[in-house]
């Protein structure tokens, strides 16, 4: 679904991704790890082309989008959800994820059409599957910071996504909405057949869900497998979890 040949992005003299090379295959859930400043969320601004890369390659599907705007990425397919929740906090519910699908299937700049007759069924059917219809009605920004996560995730799916990119998708949250996050996301990425690539700090959501997992340091990926492989990693354990030998 998803290959990663060499890629940089350098700031002045500053390298904040050095040459990661990675395949996500269709289906599966993986996951990048690493600490702060690793250059998770700069790997992420590169796949989805809100930064060009310095150098090296981005593959979605067998084709090159190296450097693609994030608007042509996100109709071939790609979705994003953000560290900081990405909504309209003054809309409601129902017409944040209502005019996701409208821009989405090419009516955003239909003037003459009244918003409130479309793509009402689907809408309802996506709220309903995120466990979000009886607050269709609630302004979103007046939700818990646990909803309004779901509501951007609705958004992120109102593109039909092959793949989707989640930037830390429980952050903030509490026990329970992190548990409830968690199995909302495998459910959905069951049922629709989604492959997922996140980043998380929290260690036991990602040991949880994640197939697969690559660790950055530094810019660079310094293991990547299974989580039973990735947890027994020297190499991870003294980076990341501070371990001397």
């Amino acid at each position: 679904m998803l290959e990663l040949s060499g890629l940089r992005k350098s700031f002045g003299g500053f390298g904040a991704v050095n040459g990661v090379s990675l395949s996500v295959e269709r289906g599966r859930i993986a996951a990048v790890i690493g600490p702060n400043g690793a250059g998770k969320s700069t790997l992420f601004n590169l796949i989805t082309g809100h930064l060009k890369p310095t150098e090296g390659r981005v593959v979605l599907r067998g084709e090159d989008i190296t450097g693609a705007p994030p608007h042509r990425i996100c109709r071939m397919g790609m979705g994003r959800s953000f560290q900081r929740t990405n909504i309209f906090p003054l809309l409601t519910v129902f017409e944040n994820v209502q005019a996701a699908l409208i821009a989405h299937r090419g009516h955003g700049r239909n003037f003459w059409a009244r918003s409130a007759r479309l793509y009402r069924e689907e809408t309802e059917e996506l709220l309903a599957s995120l466990g979000l219809l009886d607050k269709a009605d609630v302004k979103a920004g007046e939700l818990s910071h646990g909803n309004q996560k779901q509501v951007e995730l609705g958004i992120a799916l109102a593109g039909d996504p092959d793949i989707l990119l989640l930037d830390e998708p429980t952050a903030g949250m509490s026990a329970t909405e992190t548990r409830e996050t968690i199995a909302l996301l495998k459910r959905i990425a069951e049922m629709r057949g989604l492959t997922l690539l996140f980043t998380e700090h929290d260690m036991e959501v990602v040991f949880s869900i994640a197939e697969r997992i690559a660790v950055l340091h530094q810019g660079r990926i310094i293991a990547e497998g299974t989580p039973e492989a990735v947890q027994r990693d020297p190499e991870v354990r003294r980076v990341y979890l501070g371990e001397r030998h």
